[in-house]
C-alpha cells in the first residue's frame, strides 16, 4: 500500500527543474523526523516547513497498488499536453517509492523525478533524482543529477558533499519554519545574502530559490 498526503499539478519551484509543469506526489513519513511539533527539537531535520502526516491532503488517500497510484497522479495532468512529469517527494518518498510504481508511472507515460534526503537506496528507473541532505544524517547514494543543500547547517556544510557525483549543485536558503511563507522572515533574508556570498565564492555552487512562494502557487 502507498500513503499520499497530497497530490497537485504546479509549477517545480527549485533547482534545475524549476519552473517545469510537474504532478507533485508527497508521500507520507519520513525517517528523520515524525512530523509532530512537539518531536522537532530532538529531530535530525528540525527545520522542515512540509507536512506530510498522514493522507488527509489535497488528493491524499491509500492506493493498494502501483497502478492504481499511478492512474491517480495522470488524472492530475492536463490530458494531451506535454511530456508528463511526476516528483515525487516528502516527507522521504523512498520510504515508499519502488519499481513497480515507478514501472507504472513510465507505463502511464510519466517522467520521474524524486527529491530525497539520500538516506536510502534509490530504486532502479528514476529519471531525474535529486538529493538534499540533512544534518549529519549519511547520505547513501553516491550518484545524482542534483544536489539541493538547504544551506547553512551547521553539520552539513557544502564542503562535504563537494565531491559528490552530481551534475548540479544548489544551495536554498534556510528559512524559519515558524513564520507563514507570506510573512517577513528576517532569518531566511540573512541566509539568502550568506547563500549568495557563498556561491559567489564558490562557483561550484547555484543559488536557488523558492519559486513557488515567490509567486505565490502551491
Amino acid at each position: 500500500m502507498y500513503r499520499v498526503k497530497e497530490a497537485f499539478y504546479t509549477l517545480q519551484g527549485e533547482g534545475a527543474q524549476a519552473g517545469r509543469a510537474a504532478v507533485f506526489c508527497r508521500f507520507s513519513k519520513c525517517n528523520l523526523w515524525n512530523g509532530r511539533e512537539r518531536d522537532r527539537a530532538g529531530s535530525v531535520c528540525d527545520f522542515c516547513d512540509t507536512d506530510f502526516v498522514g493522507t488527509d491532503g489535497q488528493n491524499g488517500g491509500r492506493f493498494d497498488t502501483a497502478a492504481a497510484l499511478a492512474e491517480h497522479i495522470r488524472q492530475l495532468w492536463p490530458a494531451g499536453l506535454g511530456r508528463p512529469y511526476v516528483v515525487c517527494t516528502g516527507g522521504e518518498p523512498l520510504l515508499q517509492l519502488d519499481t513497480p510504481l515507478i514501472d507504472a508511472f513510465h507505463a502511464a507515460g510519466f517522467e520521474v523525478g524524486v527529491e530525497t534526503n539520500g538516506t536510502l537506496p534509490a530504486p532502479a528507473g528514476i529519471d531525474w533524482l535529486c538529493v538534499s541532505p540533512k544534518a549529519d544524517a549519511e547520505v547513501v547514494i553516491s550518484r545524482c543529477n542534483e544536489l539541493k543543500l538547504v544551506y547553512p547547517q551547521p553539520l552539513a556544510l557544502p564542503e562535504r558533499f563537494a565531491a559528490m557525483d552530481a551534475d548540479h549543485f544548489f544551495l536554498s536558503p534556510m528559512a524559519s519554519p515558524a513564520i507563514p511563507d507570506d510573512g517577513d522572515d528576517p532569518i531566511k533574508r540573512s541566509n539568502t545574502r550568506r547563500a549568495t556570498d557563498y556561491c559567489l565564492a564558490n562557483p561550484q555552487w547555484r543559488l536557488t530559490l523558492q519559486l513557488h512562494k515567490i509567486v505565490g502557487i502551491d
